[in-house]
């Protein structure tokens, strides 16, 4: 029996008009299905698909961990969960306040703390509080997947049926189209070369031309769907469900990720 897989496209602020959204599938001899799209336009409703009792490998493009320099810095716990619960019962001023001052006191060039994989994934540092927002996601996340009781390889024991791992689109769109740009909110930057972009993404997913070595299978109705959402949130759970369907392949306990990975910061599986 094949694992389902999730890849998920995640925001800290949930709305109808810019819901999470999940892409449902199954791996098989190299080929991911996608199944289907669902669309979650609260964090509640988030929380309480996490807790149903149903297996899987997901992929979830949030940060999992904060850089270990900044948390030695301020004088958090250094220990994953305790610096989770910390952070978790700061309020979003606070954390703004907390990491501004912190860049404020840094040289230019080097405001921000990174994580030590950051640089070699292409991500934005975690403790980023603007464009992206990913410091209020890690935030918003987490501590969902610690209350859902899931398991994180590398930085908490849980449920090992639904299995949590860091995922970042960003990193295997660039594999298929460079620094080309594939997706914008604002309407008027919904272009016809980010259409082409999102077409060629698609191409070389099917093709199983990166260096995950899967290929992914669409109906036609999928495809167009994938292509037409100028946000790029389906496409990114797409790309987060594939990373999903690569670990799975590696499999526990460490799902592909490196056996030295900072179990304070975490790791971007497949980076």
């Amino acid at each position: 029996m094949t694992t389902p897989l999730l890849g998920c496209d995640f925001s800290s602020a949930p709305t109808r008009r810019k819901p999470i959204v999940l892409a449902l599938g199954t791996a098989d001899r190299g080929r991911v299905r996608l199944e289907r799209l669902e669309k979650l336009e609260s964090l509640a409703a988030f929380a309480a698909w996490l807790a149903e009792p149903r297996p899987w490998v997901g992929g979830f493009d949030f940060p999992f961990g904060l850089p270990r320099e900044l948390v030695e810095h301020l004088g958090w716990p250094t220990q994953w969960r305790e610096c989770m619960r910390h952070y978790a019962g700061l309020t979003r001023p606070q954390i703004r306040e907390t990491f501004a001052a912190y860049c404020d006191a840094r040289p230019p060039g080097g405001k921000f703390a990174h994580r030590r994989f950051d640089k070699l994934a292409g991500s934005s540092p975690s403790m980023k509080w603007v464009n992206p927002p990913v410091a209020y996601m890690l935030h918003a996340g987490v501590p969902l997947l610690l209350e859902a009781g899931v398991h994180l390889p590398g930085l908490h024991a849980g449920d090992p049926a639904r299995v949590a791992l860091e995922a970042y689109p960003g990193l295997l769109a660039r594999e298929c189209i460079a620094q080309r740009s594939y997706k914008a909110d604002d309407k008027a930057r919904q272009t016809p070369e980010r259409l082409i972009a999102r077409k060629d993404i698609l191409h070389a997913l099917e093709q199983g031309s990166t260096r995950l070595g899967l290929r992914l299978k669409l109906t036609h109705a999928q495809h167009e769907a994938l292509v037409h959402d100028a946000s790029g949130d389906s496409l990114d759970a797409v790309l987060c469900l594939m990373q999903a369907a690569w670990a799975a392949q590696h499999g526990a306990p460490s799902y592909g990720l490196p056996a030295d990975l900072d179990p304070l910061e975490g790791w971007i599986v497949s980076a």
